[in-house]
């Protein structure tokens, strides 16, 4: 592989292959070959030729012809793993990526820096990232970021270039004999903390499973057809949640029945997309989860109720983790419509009519509130409709907890929040995930849930900060669980809010094991200040339910 660039008085070529190759590389009409740097390249002309014959060995070499093109045939990469040893990673790939072709900003000014077709770029061997090259007179500027004390080298660049500076400050550099200018950038390391994880304010968010709960603000399930070419409905009213507008996040049904005391189970056949879960109640009792597998998208449960009393009205509550629509790329097909919600569901000794459905998304559905964030961040969790999880909710009657860590007790969905300062060093990219723990640990009990997998306890969470939904982790599926939250969501020079909410499927309930903030590294940037995305604060929802 090469890559070439032309300046007034030479030509530089940088070339490479894998390790332990031979290669041969010839050029017409190349004129007298000397090796200038390195050893163990042969030379040799034919048919006005000269041909070049070298294996890729750890020492990088440079050849010049007649004075104008030079040619650096790189070496492999080193790599240090510490002081007990060192090891060499055989892929010259690897030294290529310390190479940088960078294009020169068009000033309007020929030589100097501009785009006229011959001084269009730099080529500069500079380690981890460099992000911009300008000719400022004599001068080239760079700017660049680090995660070591490195070299600069610049090996092509225009004529007059005697000075460089890298992130506006002056390299001490030296000429070598074949024209590239080189000097050393150093890298300083700097202390911070990651913020302090053990408090957070906790409230329920699964009210709709108790007695006091009203649904009158929520949608009456009562389309008798259905929008959706993908599937008939064989339910009397359609249950798909995209017929009344929601499309995205968690959905909740609630059906209402008066029994007549004969009822013994219910059937539910759900749909949300690969990896999806969902739990039922009957009143407030728990009464099982599809806890979900990576390739399934849709499942048939049947569910075991408790002793229902002649003539008393109850109220079935189903959970539906929605993943989102599937994705399309086979000509003719519709995946992409396949409905989420319920399919289809059979109460024992009933007919499907005799059940009454509503249902609820995101609030407002697709007349969604949150205009910042858009139509995606947020689902129906009563915490989300609420808007709990923007910046400064009203936590001041919240109870106390040591957060998602601490966990809830029984199956349900918990919803915690924190907040916590940042003073992250200026002039550095230091990126944060949240990353949590995940063992085999099995369940304690069994359960009336359908249990498909490791045995894992099952268990979902959904990340926010700052009011931006950033991950959702799912403990008996994943296998993420790492979540990198960038700068301008977080806000590296303030107060940031988090927020957390925990679905338990198992009867027991669940905690998260261990929730921490990493560093994934620590780079001295050139990048400069990175502003905030916009982070509107919690205000009372009109009409949230």
């Amino acid at each position: 592989m090469v890559y070439r660039k032309q300046y007034k008085s030479k030509t530089v070529l940088v070339v490479y292959g894998e390790a332990g190759e031979q290669h041969e590389l010839a050029v017409s009409n190349g004129g007298h070959a000397s090796i200038i740097e390195g050893a163990g390249v042969t030379v040799a002309e034919k048919n006005g030729a000269t041909i070049l014959s070298w294996q890729t060995t750890a020492d990088r070499k440079v050849v010049c012809m007649d004075g104008e093109l030079f040619i650096y045939l790189l070496g492999l990469s080193y790599h240090d793993f510490g002081s007990c040893y060192q090891l060499t990673i055989y892929a010259d790939r690897n030294s290529a990526y310390n190479y940088w072709v960078l294009n020169l900003p068009d000033n309007g000014a020929s030589g100097q820096g501009s785009n006229d077709g011959s001084i269009s770029a730099v080529v500069v061997r500079g380690g981890y990232l460099l992000r911009t090259a300008e000719i400022r007179g004599s001068g080239l500027a760079l700017t660049g970021d680090l995660n070591a004390t490195t070299v600069i080298e610049v090996i092509g660049a225009p004529d007059q270039i005697s000075r460089v500076t890298f992130n506006n400050e002056t390299v001490e550099c030296s000429h070598n004999a074949h024209g590239s200018i080189s000097g050393t950038v150093t890298y300083t390391a700097v202390n911070f903390s990651s913020p302090d994880l053990s408090s957070w304010y906790y409230i329920d968010s699964l009210p709709e499973i108790q007695s006091t709960y009203s649904d009158s603000a929520w949608s009456d399930a009562d389309q008798t057809t259905t929008n959706n070419t993908a599937r008939n409905l064989t339910t009397p009213t359609s249950l798909y949640a995209s017929d009344y507008g929601y499309h995205t996040g968690t959905l909740l049904y609630r059906g209402h029945f008066t029994a007549t005391g004969a009822e013994s189970t219910i059937y539910l056949q759900t749909q949300g997309g690969s990896a999806f879960g969902m739990s039922a109640w009957l009143n407030d009792t728990f009464i099982g989860s599809w806890d979900g597998i990576d390739a399934a998208s849709n499942a048939s449960s049947t569910f075991t109720l408790p002793n229902l009393v002649s003539g008393k009205p109850y109220v079935l509550t189903v959970v539906i983790d929605n993943m989102g629509l599937n994705e399309d790329f086979t000509v003719g097909s519709e995946t992409m419509k396949l409905p989420r919600g319920i399919l289809d569901y059979n109460l024992s000794g009933r007919a499907k009519s005799d059940i009454t459905w509503k249902l609820t998304g995101n609030l407002g559905g697709e007349d969604y509130r949150d205009h910042v964030r858009g139509p995606l961040n947020e689902g129906g969790m009563y915490a989300e409709r609420q808007g709990y999880h923007l910046p400064a909710p009203p936590v001041e009657n919240w109870t106390r907890s040591a957060g998602p860590t601490a966990g809830i007790p029984n199956a349900g969905i918990g919803f915690f929040v924190t907040s916590f300062g940042l003073d992250m060093p200026a002039g550095y990219d230091i990126p944060l995930s949240f990353v949590f723990t995940n063992s085999s640990a099995t369940r304690s009990s069994t359960d009336n849930a359908t249990s498909i997998g490791t045995g894992a306890p099952a268990y979902r969470v959904q990340l926010y900060v700052n009011g931006y939904q950033f991950g959702k982790y799912v403990h008996n599926i994943g296998p993420q669980r790492s979540f990198p939250v960038p700068e301008g969501i977080f806000n590296y020079h303030g107060m940031n809010w988090v927020a957390m909410s925990l679905w338990s499927l198992d009867p027991d309930g669940a905690r998260v094991e261990d929730i921490q903030l990493v560093a994934d590294a620590v780079i001295q940037s050139g990048y400069g200040k990175v502003a905030l995305s916009p982070m509107s604060s919690w205000t009372l929802r009109e009409g949230a339910y």
